[in-house]
């Protein structure tokens, strides 16, 4: 199957992201939300984003225009049946997903390919709310999506390979390195990911370091460009916690208990730059630690 529009759901952070990518690779992409101000923000930071890009010498200004051009926006879910490609990107919460499909599917094409953004949740499982789970699959772009090269591509137990071939052409298009997963709890980056920064965060919980000491500490003695708790935040400690309990849930492994610490974050609501505190405080001019 030849893709040449794609819809993508959610205007947050990974949905705006997606859309900049498929724009510029020349898809025509229409972005759903159900919030105007969400799509307002949304085309604001691709275009910011793409100013970005051309400043850099990544894209020519030629390039931003184009994509720019070729990026629609829609408050209508049902906007989206036309399309070739669906990418639902709207929050790690599985009734919200199975809702959005349940709505989506009696509009759709019936060649259309649905995807999943998600980066826990069972392929398997939110194919069965669709008519097609032999064309549904997940479709994990990594954040910030036009800079992170790797897309997690997930099979459910129903996906035919036309399915896993036209979606693979996708990435490829993109720029982008696919990576087949196994639809097992949280795939292969959170995977592993998820528990280092669980981890982390009961290396905070029980003392052992403080916010900043532990962050240094894996930067410099481990090489990452980001220490642990600072990544925590960029991704969002709702995502980690959720994630967690999608791990814990279907793996059913003590090891994947996510700490009360991260747990009591999100409760407070702090979680992390979106919010503008998390294990780092970023409303002032330089981000500093909340414990």
């Amino acid at each position: 199957m030849t893709i040449k529009t794609v819809g993508v759901i959610g205007a947050g952070q990974m949905g705006s992201g997606i859309a900049h990518v498929m724009a510029l690779a020349g898809y025509e992409v229409l972005l759903n939300d159900i919030d105007q101000s969400a799509l307002d923000a949304a085309l604001e930071t691709i275009k910011g984003n793409l100013d970005r890009q051309v400043s850099r010498e990544k894209i020519s200004a030629a390039d931003r225009d184009g994509a720019l051009t070729r990026i629609s926006s829609t408050l209508t879910l049902s906007d989206l049946g036309p399309t070739d490609l669906v990418i639902e990107s709207a929050t790690e919460r599985e009734p919200v997903k199975q809702a959005i499909f349940e709505d989506l599917v009696p509009h759709l094409k019936p060649e259309t390919i649905l995807t999943s953004n998600t980066s826990s949740i069972s392929i398997t499982r939110l194919a069965t709310r669709t008519d097609r789970p032999e064309k549904f699959m997940g479709f994990h772009f990594m954040n910030p999506v036009p800079v992170m090269k790797l897309v997690e591509l997930i099979r459910g137990i129903a996906t035919d390979k036309e399915t896993f071939d036209t979606c693979l052409g996708v990435v490829e298009s993109l720029g982008k390195t696919a990576a087949s997963a196994e639809d097992f709890p949280a795939f292969i980056v959170n995977r592993i990911l998820m528990p280092m920064i669980n981890e982390a965060v009961y290396t905070l919980y029980e003392g052992v370091g403080s916010v900043r000491s532990i962050d240094e500490s894996m930067k410099l003695g481990a090489n990452h460009p980001m220490g642990p708790l600072e990544l925590a935040d960029f991704i969002g400690l709702d995502t980690c916690l959720a994630i967690m309990n999608v791990l814990h849930d279907g793996l059913a492994d003590t090891k994947y208990r996510p700490c009360p610490l991260l747990t009591k974050y999100v409760e407070a609501g702090w979680l992390g730059r979106k919010t503008g505190r998390g294990f780092y405080d970023y409303r002032g001019e330089v981000p500093v630690p909340t414990r």
